[in-house]
């Protein structure tokens, strides 16, 4: 049956002259004169190997140059690999078959390829896959690429695709005929255009020989594959479970610092009538700051020193020029908590005496490692709050260096190196989560509720409201704690005219001046500079 193309050949060939009979048998049916075309034959041998037999139309005064590619892309990052074997050209022209490519030169006429290619049948399910690009290299148009396929076993499916490498342009006709062979059929490749060819066959046919390379590719190495998807969602299920559990222990934290809390009541009366301070749980100053930022602080050290002097075991004195000389009032005693002791011997030790003045920085080292496992020991913290968060941070840091080197790997070797990504961002997600652990205790956190109270017993407290007789004792025994909870100022002008005589004897009993005429308020303006430079004097 002659096509509406056939008739165009047939009209010009009656316009221009008859041709010859030699070249009418040249030129394909439908192949328009002066142009390339091509004819194809596949066979699919049962020993997997596709026989492919291909006759070459080149015009006269042409001289045509073609390149097979032997590699072709399978993806990111991956290769289909194919060999040809036993080529040969015959006609005019010359044929040069290298490992990746198969260079042709055709010279005008009629020339025939044959060669058998391994490489080209994979299985694929209860199928196999039959792929061959039987066209494509070329560096002229090709009008008309015709091709014929014969299977062992009856074809069930056929696609051809024609045009620019990657597009998914169909070609003109494809389709498996009555008598179970295959054909198809494409029109006008450009330059650098493929027709490829891909059919299948029940599984088993024949034996299957395709070879896939693998090589790195960002595309293919950070590509979201079934594989990533599940270790990505592992990944993330166990660092969302693992942050739920942080949120669940830090909660009470949350709630003991967020809920309403009124005053504590700090002051007890013994049985002869005597106002005395009691702190909740027993709490010492130098704790309270540990336990409620969860860390040990100069001004916790600080506080410390006032309690001791307080406590009557050391005592201060104020001298000329903003210096205080610190006095060895009692020794250290099994009263003393470790962390106490250990602050009694930083800042005088065996000495009688100390002066600020002459003190270089104070390593605290000592003092912060009896605290830690002092809030320990009290069952505010199960375990110290600065190893358990340096380790979680450390932790998370090495999380971090081993999911970059294994991203490394895992993108020059697989496909899979998402999954390091994901490991990387848990790292950096515990880094970030270190300063929420540790959590508190029940006991810690009911503890942080009485030291709110405690917080704004002193932030209210009257000094009108207590005994006379009491009011130093209860200033001197709060001012530690007022100290480290940052109600110092509040406390001291509270306090602005208290009268220290007791007994006649003027001025604090754990403070003193060099002043013939002791000025109680002067107390009140010197005590801040007292802390500020004991601070400074402490090492973080």
């Amino acid at each position: 049956m002659l096509t509406k193309r056939g008739l165009v050949v047939a009209l010009t060939g009656l316009l221009l002259g008859a041709p010859s009979v030699a070249s009418a048998q040249e030129q394909p049916v439908d192949a328009l004169p002066g142009t390339v075309s091509s004819s194809v034959n596949l066979k699919l041998q049962r020993d997997g190997l596709v026989s492919v037999t291909e006759r070459i139309n080149v015009p006269a005064g042409q001289q045509v140059e073609r390149t097979m590619p032997l590699r072709q892309s399978a993806g990111p990052g991956a290769d289909r690999v194919f060999a040809v074997s036993d080529a040969v050209l015959d006609g005019g022209g010359a044929i040069q078959v290298e490992a990746d490519k198969v260079h042709l030169t055709l010279q005008p006429g009629v020339s025939t390829l044959t060669y058998s290619v391994r490489g080209a049948v994979a299985d694929a399910g209860d199928r196999q896959d039959v792929r061959w690009q039987v066209s494509g290299g070329w560096n002229v148009p090709v009008d008309r690429v015709e091709v014929s396929m014969l299977s062992p076993k009856v074809p069930q499916e056929i696609m051809c695709l024609a045009g620019p490498l990657g597009s998914a342009n169909r070609c003109a006709q494809f389709e498996i005929t009555h008598t179970q062979s295959m054909h198809a059929l494409t029109y006008g490749l450009q330059p650098g255009d493929r027709m490829d060819i891909t059919f299948k066959v029940p599984a088993g046919t024949v034996p299957a020989n395709a070879v896939t390379e693998q090589y790195f590719s960002l595309a293919r190495a950070f590509s979201l594959t079934p594989a990533t998807a599940v270790g990505l969602l592992a990944i993330g299920l166990l660092l969302i479970g693992g942050l739920g559990l942080v949120w669940y222990a830090r909660g009470r934290d949350v709630r003991a610092f967020a809920e309403d809390v009124g005053q504590v009541e700090v002051l007890m009366t013994d049985s002869q009538g005597t106002v005395e301070f009691a702190s909740p749980d027993g709490v010492l100053p130098g704790q309270i700051g540990t336990v409620i930022d969860e860390r040990v602080d100069p001004v916790d050290v600080t506080a410390t020193i006032i309690d001791l002097a307080v406590r009557n075991y050391l005592w201060i004195e104020e001298l000329p020029g903003q210096d205080w000389r610190i006095v060895r009032l009692n020794p250290a005693d099994d009263s003393l908590r470790p962390f106490e002791r250990a602050v009694y011997d930083l800042l005088v030790g065996q000495a009688e005496e100390a002066r600020l003045s002459e003190l270089r920085d104070l390593d605290a080292s000592q003092v912060r490692a009896a605290l830690y496992a002092e809030v320990v020991e009290k069952e505010w913290f199960a375990r110290r709050p600065d190893v358990d968060r340096n380790r979680f941070w450390w932790t998370g840091l090495g999380v971090i260096i081993g999911g970059a080197a294994l991203t490394a790997v895992l993108a020059l070797t697989t496909s899979v190196a998402l999954l390091g990504i994901g490991v990387l961002i848990a790292g950096i997600a515990m880094m970030f989560s270190a300063r929420l652990m540790p959590a508190r205790t029940r006991r810690g956190s009911a503890l942080v509720v009485q030291v709110r109270g405690l917080r704004g017993y002193l932030h209210e407290a009257s000094a009108e409201s207590l005994p006379s007789k009491d009011r130093e004792t209860v200033f001197s025994r709060s001012l530690p704690y007022a100290l480290v909870l940052e109600e110092t100022d509040r406390w001291l002008a509270e306090f602005a005219e208290l009268d220290l005589g007791v007994d006649g004897t003027p001025g604090l009993y754990w403070y003193g001046t060099q002043s013939e005429t002791p000025n109680p308020q002067n107390f009140h303006q010197t005590f801040p500079a007292l802390v500020e430079t004991l601070n400074k004097k402490i090492n973080r």
